[in-house]
């Protein structure tokens, strides 16, 4: 039986994992810093699926919150885990310098050390069991120069595309995930409008994950769903820096896509 590890797996995209790995007869390990909306989950996916399903309340923000997961993945006692998506995180509002420094920090730890830390805790044994599969959940903010956000998603996808290079040939897939605009709690949680954004640039958490899968099953690294976010990436990748700052206006200065 696979068993597959999702971190942000009560809410938005990293629950869109949890139901589709479950509908797949995959076991299941949710980690989120709410032990009432894990436990809630964890019956729900028992009882639509017939999947096992361990629940470990972490928050990966902190040292400590990291350390109990990476536990887990190194446990040889238990089910070794098949599947790590690293999915948790969150966003500041407004640029630089207008979030406090702590909440960016914790921003840091959450996107690059816990995402190094437990990657690298999976790896040491899906090497030696020669398989597995990592996902870690990027944004199409990484490829545009928006702030301490976007900076530690872009983090994320030379990570994994480095990760990638350095295992080959190891049986271990690697795939970092970039949507755009999600409709999920992230934009709530950040003090953002999502009435202010159009409706066209929304995407569907359950269509992004069937899009990463099959990206991850064709050995794609890098997988951006939607050809409107395609397209959006080709440009950032070639509008210079300067000019991106004087294109991003109005409203969308104060929004970044969701994780």
């Amino acid at each position: 039986m696979t068993t597959s590890l999702i971190t942000g797996a009560t809410a938005g995209i990293g629950a869109a994992f949890a139901r589709r790995l479950a509908a797949d007869g995959h076991d299941l390990v949710l980690v989120a810093r709410d032990g009432v909306r894990l436990d809630e989950s964890a019956a729900e996916l028992r009882k639509r699926h017939g999947v096992g399903v361990e629940v470990l309340q972490a928050d990966l923000a902190s040292d400590g919150g990291i350390s109990a997961v990476e536990g887990r993945l190194r446990d040889t006692a238990m089910p070794p885990v098949d599947v790590l998506v690293n999915n948790a995180g969150f966003g500041n509002r407004g640029r630089f310098l207008q979030a406090p420094m702590t909440d960016e920090l914790r921003m840091l730890t959450l996107h690059c050390e816990a995402v190094l830390r437990l990657t690298a805790a999976a790896a040491d044994g899906m090497r030696q069991r020669g398989r597995g599969s990592i996902v870690n959940v990027a944004s199409v903010a990484a490829f545009m120069p928006r702030g301490t956000y976007a900076a530690s998603k872009a983090w994320v996808v030379r990570f994994t595309e480095g990760a990638a290079l350095d295992l080959r040939g190891s049986g271990i897939r690697f795939l970092v995930l970039c949507p755009g605009f999600v409709r999920t709690e992230f934009h709530e949680r950040a003090g953002m409008d999502p009435a202010r954004l159009p409706r066209w640039a929304w995407l569907d958490a359950d269509k992004v994950v069937s899009a990463s899968l099959r990206d991850l099953a064709r050995g794609k690294v890098v997988s951006v769903p939607d050809a409107r976010y395609k397209a959006a990436v080709s440009l950032a990748r070639h509008v210079p820096s300067r000019l991106f700052g004087a294109l991003s206006s109005g409203a969308g200065r104060k929004y970044d896509p969701k994780v």
